[in-house]
């Protein structure tokens, strides 16, 4: 696992790569006007995939509004923002979801995308609808060069550019919901640490812009979501949990293989969450890996046969409700872990991507590893180096020598090919 990249050195440099991207990021938006707060989320923040492995998630945060609980002092906040309310106490709102009713417009508006998603309630009030804000966002977009968009996923805009570099993204508003993550805090755990709860706490929470699956008034719901404190939480797992979460991703992509994102990523990212706060951290260590795995199994199984599983933050939401699992799919998924953990250790051997290291000659896959993850950090060094020529340089030697190594026809086309979708 270390050597495929997901050894601890190795994503904690991610991690530290990526904020500074962020900071970059976010540093060029002011000094071009944009006030607004770009947010690097998903594996990308928590280190656990490599540079082409998976989409970037990015929450494109409007600074200037703010959802608020109920008992919220709205004289503490800025005239200049942009206040709604959060009803989360509405029988027919889902858990982990709410409503945002105008509570106070900003002195000046800032954002014509709010405006246009206002809507009446019916009852004198005003609500911002997520579904007429998602369709806003997407009209006002601008068209920019060798830029693809993809169909619209829940809340996300996914985009490819150069048809290599994949991206998500999500608009989100800033939400003050105290109540909730204090409940988050007080319960009784093993993990994480106290300080690191309160971290957790005072990196807040969000609201996107979709409702719950199953409701008929899904086109007004926002779902809380605390990204930033997740992403803070996976950080501080050991190594052994970690690697139980990636072995588990690729169990999910290489053999359940859901059509429709029946399960995801998150699911298991939220069974791996619960494992590390009901269990004393001294029990993750590397000879206790395969168990930890086997009982990961185990709840996902039970996840899909109950169809129920609690969310770690809110755990009156269950992230399986309206997952679009059929009782066909169930069994079969039920059938498939359970042969899996009838199989033991050796269900590793069905992942192709540790198979073929299992199997490769120790020198030349040590060789291509420590290859594969310099040039890695070297791409994520590029932006963040203002593309310096030693390191274009340099990323252009790595690929001439993988290409060689890899006994594939080094033609001029091939290889600019190569260096340019990399570079750009």
């Amino acid at each position: 696992m270390t050597r495929l990249g997901y050894g601890e050195m190795m994503r904690r440099w991610r991690v530290e790569k990526y904020r500074e991207i962020g900071r970059l990021v976010n540093a060029l938006a002011l000094n071009n006007g944009m006030n607004d707060t770009f947010i690097i989320a998903g594996s990308k923040a928590e280190g656990l995939t490599c540079r082409l492995e998976s989409d970037l998630d990015i929450l494109f945060v409007l600074k200037d509004v703010l959802c608020v609980e109920a008992d919220i002092n709205l004289l503490t906040i800025s005239d200049d923002i942009d206040v709604f309310r959060m009803d989360t106490m509405d029988t027919r709102v889902y858990p982990g979801h709410c409503r945002l009713l105008q509570e106070r417009p900003a002195a000046h508006a800032h954002y014509p995308v709010i405006t246009k998603a206002l809507c009446d309630n019916g009852y004198g009030g005003v609500l911002l609808s997520s579904s007429l804000l998602l369709d806003e966002n997407s009209r006002s977009l601008p068209h920019i060069a060798h830029l693809e968009r993809h169909e619209r996923a829940g809340p996300s805009l996914p985009f490819a550019y150069f048809g290599v570099y994949h991206f998500d993204t999500v608009i989100a508003l800033r939400c003050y919901c105290p109540s909730i993550l204090q409940r988050w805090a007080d319960r009784r755990r093993n993990w994480p640490s106290p300080t690191i709860v309160q971290k957790v706490v005072s990196l807040g929470a969000f609201v996107t812009p979709v409702g719950f699956k199953g409701s008929d008034y899904k086109h007004v719901e926002w779902r809380i979501c605390f990204n930033t404190g997740e992403a803070e939480l996976v950080n501080n797992l050991n190594d052994t949990q970690v690697k139980v979460y990636v072995i588990l991703k690729m169990i999910l992509r290489d053999i359940i293989k859901p059509n429709n994102k029946e399960i995801t990523s998150y699911v298991l990212k939220n069974i791996i969450l619960w494992q590390a706060e009901n269990t004393p951290q001294t029990e993750f260590h590397s000879r206790s890996l395969l168990y930890w795995l086997h009982n990961a199994l185990r709840e996902l199984r039970t996840a899909i046969a109950e169809k129920k599983l609690s969310y770690y933050m809110i755990p009156d939401r269950n992230l399986m409700a309206a997952c679009g699992l059929d009782g066909a799919l169930q069994r079969k998924w039920v059938a498939d872990i359970t042969d899996m953990m009838d199989e033991g250790p050796r269900v590793i051997l069905r992942l192709e991507k540790i198979r073929k290291a299992i199997v490769a000659s120790p020198e030349p896959m040590l060789w291509f590893s420590q290859k594969r993850m310099e040039l890695e950090m070297l791409m994520l060094e590029l932006p963040i180096r203002g593309f310096q020529a030693p390191i274009r340089i340099r990323i252009a030697e790595i690929l001439f020598e993988l290409m060689q190594q890899t006994d594939q026809e080094v033609s001029l086309d091939i290889f600019f090919d190569w260096s340019c979708r990399l570079l750009m």
